[in-house]
Parts: structure tokens; C-alpha cells; sequence
């Protein structure tokens, strides 16, 4: 009977074990990184973004960026939009879009993604100076 209590007690302490890694897990524990700040300005500059796991420095590959928005609101214009499309990426963890950048200064792009095995949406904003 006693090696029935050991393996009753090992499996409920690896259900709590697992149960509270998942409800630790945010999506607050990512974030967007610009690969590089500065940009050029002008039609097709390249805008690399790198998502990363904060409590491991680690890039995150396989998320799905669904949503994003390119304007200048570091320029106090967010009225000020850019037409942009994602483009396949060259590493893992970088997300890569080409952009139409109209003018040079502060441009932020906002992006939400569902990463693997998270049910919340990441969002992030990463801004660009175009010079």
C-alpha cells in the first residue's frame, strides 16, 4: 500500500508543479527588440524585430505576428502611417517587414503576435529612427 500513497503524492505534486508553471507564464514575459534602431528613410527600408523570452534571452521562433501598425507617433504624429508587409524571416526569433517610410524621424511599429504554447497576445511597439 505504501508504494500506492509514493506514486499518488509524486503525481499530484508534478500536476501542481505543472499547473503553476503554466499559470506563471504571461505574455508581459516577451518582448519586441528592434535587430537595428536606425533605418533608412525612404521606400523599401527593412524593419527587423526580434522577439525575445525575457527570462532567457532566448529568440522565439514561430510566433504569429497578426496585427501591426507603423506610424510616427515618437514624432508626437501618429496620424502619420507607412504602408508595410512582412517579409520572410532570415533568423530565428526575427520578424522582418519592408516599409514605405515617407519622411525621416521617430517611427514606431506596433505589433501583436501569438507565441507558441501562450494564450495571451504579445504586443509590443518598437521604434525606428529613418535618417
Amino acid at each position: 500500500m505504501m508504494p500506492h500513497r509514493f506514486l499518488v503524492a509524486a503525481a499530484t505534486g508534478l500536476a501542481v508543479l505543472f499547473t503553476s508553471a503554466a499559470v506563471l507564464a504571461s505574455a508581459k514575459d516577451y518582448e519586441f527588440q528592434p535587430v537595428a534602431a536606425q533605418v533608412k528613410n525612404g521606400a523599401g527600408s527593412e524593419l527587423s524585430v526580434r522577439l525575445i523570452h525575457k527570462a532567457t534571452g532566448k529568440p522565439v521562433e514561430g510566433a504569429v505576428v497578426f496585427r501591426t501598425r507603423l506610424d510616427m507617433s515618437p514624432d508626437s504624429m501618429a496620424e502619420m502611417t507607412a504602408k508595410h508587409v512582412a517579409m520572410p524571416g532570415t533568423e530565428p526569433g526575427v520578424y522582418r517587414f519592408k516599409a514605405d517610410l515617407t519622411m525621416a524621424g521617430g517611427w514606431a511599429l506596433k505589433l501583436q503576435a501569438k507565441v507558441p504554447g501562450e494564450t495571451e497576445t504579445v504586443e509590443g511597439t518598437v521604434v525606428f529612427k529613418a535618417k
